[in-house]
């Protein structure tokens, strides 16, 4: 007899499925691009418009990799082992950007032994 009443309970507390869900993401990540393409020609000052943009994709990002690439649902040490990597891929990334940096891509200047070749 109580399989009805809970039954008719858990009617009226409809959970919306996950294809709701990619479905609110994918909008509110269009969104926040169409606040990214407008934001560029805004006519506001650089520092502003960068840090914004920075924001702004920092959200989608963490939008990207928590629904659509199922972190939320995902035990932690997955998301701590992404996180992680990306650490360490940013880091490598800093390391050749300072390595590489524009001081390094000055071209040496022409030495005579180099013209007679």
């Amino acid at each position: 007899m109580s399989a009805p009443a809970t039954a008719h309970a858990d009617a009226g507390h409809h959970e919306p499925s996950k294809f709701h869900v990619y479905i609110q993401i994918a909008m509110i990540l269009s969104v926040i691009t169409g606040i990214e393409v407008v934001l560029i020609y805004m006519p506001l000052a650089t520092w502003l418009i960068v840090t914004s943009l920075c924001v702004l994709s920092a959200v989608k990002f963490l939008f990207v990799i928590f629904y659509f690439m199922h972190l939320r649902w995902d035990k932690a040490f997955c998301t701590v082992l992404f996180f992680i990597g990306l650490i360490l891929a940013g880091g490598t990334m800093w390391a050749l950007l300072h390595l590489f940096g524009a001081e390094a891509s000055v071209p040496l200047s022409a030495t005579p032994a180099l013209l007679l070749f």
